[in-house]
């Protein structure tokens, strides 16, 4: 059994779609592949995504699939030569009418005509993640004319923000409306939402996926201002969605980079209060697509995300692009290893002073205090069909394996993505209660975990184990 609490996210890609080079993913620790639907095309998602359940299977490993959709991306059209380079204090002109292949470096077509209605003089807008600023001058008909702040290159199709957000572009294109009925019928675990503004963004989605047949989890990526403006639009997000992601290019752009940690750290506390998963994503480990080591400044980064007890780290361009994807994962379940020894990883004030609402709930957070005040426990045994149990469990910082006994083939790719949770495939209705606790106990011998005298907390429904919330829990010494 894998010892690394904190999962792994990672990109697949033109680097990484090989038969043998997922395979090697899946080795070296991934737990969640990501399908970037903003590139590629719906066979290529369907192609990666069987050889995906191939190879998890064949090496009889849990590995969980999520379709991130494009959203709608606010972008710049084409220059004639493919690139320019804008000098600070030059003029610039982003316009609706001008010719979609004629950019120069005095003017480029936008593909999003809102933005003459969405702006004002005096705003900032961000191209290429940041790489470029413009402040606009004036608005005259369908042309927004702007002074260039920071100049730099400028290559087509590169993306816009308005810092400080803004931008009324819905949430949910057409192109994402399909793509969630190609990743119901992939049978992804997740489908993450880029750019939603309200939480009804996310109740849309999740209403599309299930008209589509899918009953994926649903993240929110937090990537807009507006998302996190205030306690309220930030919660109002993560209690509409089951996970959340902390998508920190498009979100640093609007925020500006001085806010950035700050708000990373604040949306995994929400998350993880409300009882959401929670992902850290975007240029984690971005000197390994040209580099096979990483720097120690992305050490650091990887490994403050695991001791705020995020649930997942994620590699983007790392994965999909780069020339070392194997050794980016490998060197990423390093750090979270070394990050997760520290003694703040085992420590929770989570809910405490508060109530609780369900059984199930009340038997998780009882679990977890007996886990981490019993010497000589070692495992926690959750038998759950949904997996909510092993969630609420997850939610509290502890250093004690959680291990989600399941039938459900679903339910147990879904776990791999939630922190400090192995599944383990197990049929409790092939046992009586009398012979199930055994069994189970059996299950993590064959695996090496328990030997005799180790302790185990055993969660569990006690009229049907598998199909009735969880409302019992025991204590017992493995003999």
């Amino acid at each position: 059994m894998n010892p690394r609490r904190t999962k792994i996210v990672a990109t697949l890609g033109p680097a990484t779609h090989t038969e043998e080079q997922i395979e090697a993913m899946i080795l070296a620790g991934m737990n969640v592949a990501r399908l970037n639907f903003s590139h590629g095309s719906a066979q290529e998602h369907m192609k990666r995504a069987k050889k995906i359940r191939e190879m998890a299977t064949r090496h009889k490993r849990h590995i969980a699939i999520m379709a991130d959709l494009q959203g709608p991306k606010i972008r710049i059209s084409r220059f004639k030569n493919g690139q320019i380079t804008l000098k600070a204090g030059q003029n610039f002109i982003l316009s609706n009418t001008h010719p979609p292949e004629k950019g120069d470096s005095q003017i480029v077509r936008i593909d999003y005509p809102e933005l003459v209605t969405d702006c004002k003089p005096g705003d900032e807008l961000l191209l290429d993640d940041g790489r470029v600023e413009l402040e606009i001058t004036k608005i005259q008909g369908q042309d927004v004319y702007t002074r260039v702040t920071v100049g730099g290159p400028l290559s087509n199709n590169k993306g816009i923000n308005r810092k400080g957000g803004g931008l009324s572009a819905p949430s949910l294109t057409d192109k994402d409306r399909e793509d969630i009925r190609v990743a119901a019928k992939i049978g992804v675990d997740y489908i993450a939402v880029s750019f939603p503004r309200y939480g009804s963004d996310i109740e849309q989605a999740r209403q599309l996926a299930r008209q589509a047949g899918s009953h994926a989890w649903i993240v929110a990526k937090i990537e807009r201002a507006e998302a996190v403006i205030d306690d309220a639009a930030l919660d109002d997000l993560i209690n509409a969605s089951d996970a959340v992601m902390v998508a920190r290019g498009d979100l640093g752009v609007e925020v500006g980079d001085a806010e950035l940690v700050g708000i990373q750290k604040k949306i995994i506390l929400h998350a993880r209060t409300l009882n959401k998963l929670v992902i850290t994503a975007t240029q984690m480990m971005e000197s390994m697509v040209t580099s096979p080591m990483p720097t120690r400044a992305e050490v650091s980064d990887v490994a403050n995300a695991v001791l705020d007890y995020t649930d997942a780290v994620m590699l983007s361009a790392e994965s999909a692009t780069g020339l070392y994807p194997i050794e980016a994962v490998k060197a990423m379940a390093r750090v979270c290893l070394g990050a997760e020894k520290h003694p703040t990883s085992i420590k929770s004030g989570h809910r405490l002073g508060q109530t609780f609402s369900r059984c199930d709930e009340t038997i998780a957070l009882s679990a977890m205090y007996a886990a981490n005040h019993f010497p000589g426990l070692k495992a926690i045994i959750s038998l759950s069909e949904s997996g909510h149990t092993p969630l609420i469990m997850s939610r509290i910082r502890s250093g004690i394996p959680i291990y989600c006994f399941t039938a459900d083939v679903k339910t147990q790719n879904r776990v791999a993505l939630f922190r400090g949770v192995y599944p383990v495939s197990f049929d409790c209705t092939k046992f009586s209660s009398a012979t199930m606790r055994q069994a189970a106990l059996d299950e993590l011998k064959k695996h090496q975990v328990l030997h005799k005298g180790d302790w185990v907390i055993l969660t569990k429904g006690d009229i049907n184990p598998c199909q009735t919330g969880t409302n019992s829990m025991a204590l017992v010494c493995v003999e």
